[in-house]
């Protein structure tokens, strides 16, 4: 086993970072208190290249891995937290059903445009009604000759604000009528069409520069030249997207956490209590040496994770430990660096009460931890199903 970067994966590292050196805390600041998307940053990060570091070479992209994707969003978060990785995670992850199952025709047509950062994309798959239990989701589209017609609700739907497109999950037949709950559902990358999706913001606790948003769907009219893959196989097209998922958002929760512990030993370091650094302390010290080892833990099962994926190997159950491991030591992390800097980790201007904010998130999203421990019990454990 090689532990180390390649020549070619350090120089991604190194040259993510030195265009986050472009963005600084003052700007992420900013951009979170004005609730305003990161325009600038985004054309950064496509002009460099890395929104198609996952994308084929023969649509614009570098055809490199979910490995090299991670080392990017875990940059992206260490620098920016999760305002930074959302304004491009779905650019980077959110179109694998598309390059395994689309039409060659729907793949000239969006990849490029994707990699240019041209086109900005949502995910449209949670509803109101249906939560995790996506087999149950309402949405249906209708076939009219070479239109599908689609009337249903989304929710937590992220940059439907900026989306040009939306990855969409509906129904076509109904649950009823099908042997298998998963079957009869299918994928469209679909024009997020304004006159016929109403796109209301919903307020929320972090994440302030990239929206999430309900998604009300009345008549939208979808080519049947955007349905990607074989009509009611969506469900199963949706799984190629959830692992390299999870597995990307493990990566930002590690850099966030790592981001926040850095600042906190700064912090104890410098800062001089009763006559010594608050950092000789070890009600201080153990503590942060104790979120700097499950940080270190939870990264080797992000890239475990991430090699199997990029060697076509199952990865199931190691991108699923990888997200509950990381969402946990990130978290701790950054609730540890508030508590180290003590009144001033809950102002604003010393950016870890942003950091906490935000890395909340990744315990809940995409998938929940409890449902995590569900689907480990399940299919790794083998126990009985418990929903």
């Amino acid at each position: 086993m090689d532990f180390d970067l390649t020549d070619a994966q350090q120089e991604i590292v190194n040259s993510v970072r030195a265009l986050c050196q472009r963005f600084p805390d003052e700007y992420w600041r900013g951009q979170d208190a004005r609730h305003e998307f990161p325009h600038d940053f985004y054309k950064a990060v496509a002009d460099a290249g890395f929104l198609g570091i996952a994308i084929p070479e023969q649509y614009g992209g570098s055809g490199l891995g979910i490995t090299e994707a991670a080392l990017v969003m875990r940059e992206l978060a260490y620098a920016g937290a999760m305002n930074a990785a959302s304004a491009v995670h779905l650019g980077i992850f959110g179109l694998a059903p598309v390059i395994r199952y689309g039409s060659e025709e729907l793949k000239q047509r969006v990849l490029p445009r994707a990699v240019s950062g041209e086109l900005h994309f949502s995910f449209a798959v949670t509803e109101p009604d249906a939560g995790n239990d996506i087999t149950h989701i309402k949405t249906f589209a209708r076939r009219e000759g070479d239109y599908y017609v689609i009337n249903g609700r989304k929710v937590f739907t992220t940059k439907a604000q900026e989306a040009d497109k939306m990855l969409l999950l509906t129904r076509t037949t109904p649950i009823e009528k099908v042997t298998k709950k998963t079957d009869g559902m299918s994928l469209f990358l679909a024009d997020l069409d304004r006159s016929a999706v109403e796109v209301r913001e919903l307020k929320k606790l972090g994440r302030h520069a990239v929206d999430t948003n309900m998604l009300f769907i009345d008549g939208l009219r979808v080519s049947a030249a955007d349905l990607v893959g074989q009509e009611g196989r969506g469900f199963h097209m949706l799984l190629d997207g959830l692992n390299p998922e999870r597995i990307l958002v493990a990566a930002e929760a590690i850099g966030m956490g790592r981001s926040a512990l850095d600042r906190a030993v700064r912090y104890a370091k410098e800062r001089v209590v009763f006559g010594r650094p608050i950092g000789q302390n070890q009600a201080i010290a153990h503590p942060l040496a104790d979120v700097y080892a499950k940080l270190e833990v939870a990264e080797l099962m992000v890239f475990k994770a991430a090699w199997l994926f990029d060697h076509q190997k199952p990865c199931g159950a190691e991108a699923n430990i990888a997200k509950l491991r990381a969402a946990e030591a990130g978290f701790e992390a950054c609730d540890r660096a508030v508590q180290t800097l003590g009144g001033y980790g809950y102002m604003q201007e010393y950016d870890v009460e942003r950091y906490f904010r935000e890395c909340r998130m990744v315990k809940i999203a995409p998938v929940s931890q409890e449902m995590v421990l569900n689907t480990i019990s399940e299919h790794v454990l083998k126990l009985p199903r418990s929903y």
